[in-house]
């Protein structure tokens, strides 16, 4: 028999767990330099492979991951009428990411509702950003970026298409639009 405390208990544990999905969300962000203005902007083109490394070796020597996300990128570019040229471009393109190791210590408490032999949780954090850069005068025009988890990403290529894909289009979304 089903008791109504302890249907009570498990609808608290339901809807503290998912509002904990929710806690896990990308934090994205932005910056758009002063006075800048992104309709002058037509054409871009990707800066030098080699101030592009991400400084992980794990994703250095992945040809699927800078792939993948110049795809991504080129995709929600081209959905916000720019244009990749081979030409003289007006904004060149850089990214920058990473993947390093966190400890969380405090999520079991907070999943669970209580700890008893708690143990901190090791997952994978990751970080894309990405630069518009005035190709004449080489100033930084817009920068925007995502944190988020990106756990099993490493190993699984499924995994880490779907988090570039999302990543990229929300870093994309507060990109400032063209008058």
């Amino acid at each position: 028999m089903y008791s109504p405390s302890r249907w009570v208990r498990s609808a608290i544990l339901a809807v503290l767990a998912v509002s904990l999905t929710g806690c896990a969300s990308t934090n994205v962000h932005s910056y758009l330099e002063r006075g800048a203005d992104l309709g002058r902007y037509h054409t871009y083109a990707w800066g030098r492979a080699d101030a592009m490394s991400t400084g992980d070796p794990r994703l250095d020597g992945n040809p699927f991951f800078e792939e993948r996300l110049q795809a991504a990128v080129e995709k929600q570019l081209a959905t916000r009428g720019f244009e990749k040229t081979s030409a003289t471009p007006g904004l060149l393109l850089h990214y920058h990411a990473s993947i390093t190791q966190r400890v969380d210590a405090y999520s079991a408490e907070l999943k669970y509702g209580y700890c008893n032999e708690c143990r901190p949780y090791v997952y994978d954090a990751g970080t894309i950003v990405i630069d518009f850069v005035d190709a004449h005068s080489s100033q930084l025009v817009w920068r925007g970026w995502a944190e988020d988890r990106f756990e099993g990403a490493i190993d699984n290529q499924h995994i880490m298409e779907r988090q570039i894909d999302s990543a990229v289009e929300r870093i994309l979304q507060r990109l400032p639009p063209r008058l």
